[in-house]
C-alpha cells in the first residue's frame, strides 16, 4: 500500500469530518429525541444530539464536500493528478453523493448514541471501538447505498462506491479514524480545561 491510499481515503471522508466537526460546534437547541426517553427509562439520544447540529452540520460539509470536488478537478489537471483525488462525481452527481458522506456520518453517530444509552453509558463517556469508528460506517454504509440508488434509477452507469472505495481505502479509514478521534477528543478536552480555568 502507497501514502496515494491514505490520501485518498482520507479525502473521501473529510466531508464527513466537516460536517462531524461542525455539528459539534454549531449544535444545540432542541435534542433529535426531543427529550424523551427510550421504554427502559433512558434517554433515546441525549441532549448532545440536537436538530441544529445534524441540518448544519450536514450544510456546512457538503459545501465543504463542494469546494474539494473543486479541487480535485483543478489538481486532476495538474501536476497533482498522480494522487487520484475523487471529485465525488463532479456537478451535479456530487449533491447526492457529497450529501450521503455528510448525513451517513451524523446518523452514524445518532445511531451509535442510542446503543450507547442503552448500554448505560453517559454522554461524552468513551465507549471504545463504537466511539471512534461509527461515524466512519455510517459514511460506508449511506455512501453505498446512495451509489446503488443512483445507479438503480439510470442517473449513473457505474456504481460510484465501488470506483472510488476499495478494500485498501476502507481499512485505511477503519484503521486510522479511531487515531484521530482520540486526538481530537484530547484536544478538546484541553480547550475545555483551558476554558474553565480562566
Amino acid at each position: 500500500m502507497n501514502y496515494e491510499i491514505i490520501i485518498q481515503a482520507l479525502w473521501l471522508v473529510l466531508p464527513a469530518y466537516i460536517a462531524n466537526a461542525s455539528a459539534l460546534l454549531v449544535g444545540g437547541g432542541t435534542p433529535i429525541d426531543f427529550g424523551k426517553n427510550w421504554k427502559d427509562g433512558k434517554r433515546i439520544l441525549g441532549d448532545g444530539k440536537t436538530w441544529r447540529g445534524l441540518v448544519s452540520g450536514a450544510v456546512v460539509g457538503m459545501i465543504g464536500g463542494f469546494g474539494l470536488s473543486i479541487v480535485a478537478i483543478y489538481a486532476n489537471n495538474s501536476d497533482f493528478v498522480f494522487l487520484g483525488l475523487s471529485d465525488f462525481g463532479r456537478f451535479p452527481l456530487m449533491i447526492p453523493v457529497i450529501g450521503s458522506i455528510c448525513f451517513g456520518a451524523l446518523f452514524g453517530d445518532v445511531i451509535e448514541s442510542f446503543f450507547k444509552r442503552r448500554a448505560g453509558i453517559d454522554r461524552g463517556g468513551n465507549w471504545i471501538p463504537f466511539d471512534q469508528i461509527d461515524f466512519i460506517l455510517g459514511v460506508l454504509l449511506f455512501s453505498f447505498l446512495m451509489a446503488g440508488l443512483l445507479q438503480l434509477i439510470g442517473v449513473t452507469s457505474d456504481n460510484w462506491f465501488f470506483e472510488v472505495f476499495t478494500l485498501w481505502h476502507i481499512l485505511v479509514l477503519i484503521v486510522l479514524t479511531p487515531f484521530f478521534h482520540l486526538f481530537s477528543n484530547y484536544v478538546n478536552t484541553k480547550m475545555r480545561a483551558k476554558k474553565t480555568s480562566k
